[in-house]
């Protein structure tokens, strides 16, 4: 069983992390505060222990990575999470973007179509320190209709085209942070509902995801 250890040598990585991606433009502190206060190690297998806190992305199995936490954090601000908004993110993985949405006081609805991920995650322990948190296996394309309306939602894999269904579950005002495009770079965009049938698009920098698949992996 994994040991969950942070002491003053990760923590210092941390701070060092943090002061890296603000030079890149990460501005928003509560963001910043989130990604220093989680233990990213604590992600990954221990194999990647040492390396943990080089702002890049890992695998963690089943063809998918940890987010680089400059992407993580790029994407949570675009998002612009308020307390106890609730937000759905698509594409839960290691579970580290859920609990930056946990540490921002998001109700936060993950979907993982990956059902090796989805269990290990459930047994994931650090995750009960948000429980706000709440972890669905399925298909992200479908997003959670019962649940709806959310107002926001994150999808952490590059999406071919905007999925319409996801657009239906966004609150009039809320608002769709998504990578969009086919090959190995997307445009990150963030959607607006503003009203019932109107939408505005706002255009960001060029991403790198591993690609939205659809249906759910057994």
């Amino acid at each position: 069983m994994k040991r969950y250890i942070d002491d003053y040598k990760q923590k210092g990585l941390r701070r060092q992390l943090v002061d890296s991606i603000k030079q890149k433009g990460i501005t928003d502190e509560n963001v910043l505060a989130a990604i220093n206060n989680i233990p990213r190690h604590y992600f990954l297998d221990t194999a990647f222990e040492s390396i943990a806190y080089e702002d890049r992305a890992f695998p963690i199995g089943e063809g998918q990575t940890i987010s680089q936490p400059y992407t993580v954090a790029y994407q949570t601000q675009l998002l612009e999470v308020k307390s106890f908004e609730k937000v759905l993110e698509i594409g839960t993985g290691s579970a580290y973007q859920s609990c930056v949405l946990g540490e921002l006081k998001a109700n936060v609805y993950t979907i993982e179509r990956q059902k090796k991920l989805f269990d290990e995650v459930k047994k994931f322990a650090f995750k009960s320190k948000y429980p706000t948190l709440r972890f669905f296996y399925g298909d992200g394309y479908e997003g959670l209709p019962t649940y709806a309306p959310f107002d926001k939602i994150l999808v952490t894999a590059a999406a071919p085209h905007i999925p319409q269904k996801l657009l239906s579950q966004l609150k009039i005002g809320g608002k769709m942070v998504i990578p969009v495009g086919g090959g190995n770079v997307q445009r990150m965009l963030r959607i607006t509902r503003v009203a019932e049938n109107d939408f505005a698009e706002e255009v960001f920098d060029n991403f790198s995801f591993v690609p939205m698949l659809t249906g759910k992996n057994s």
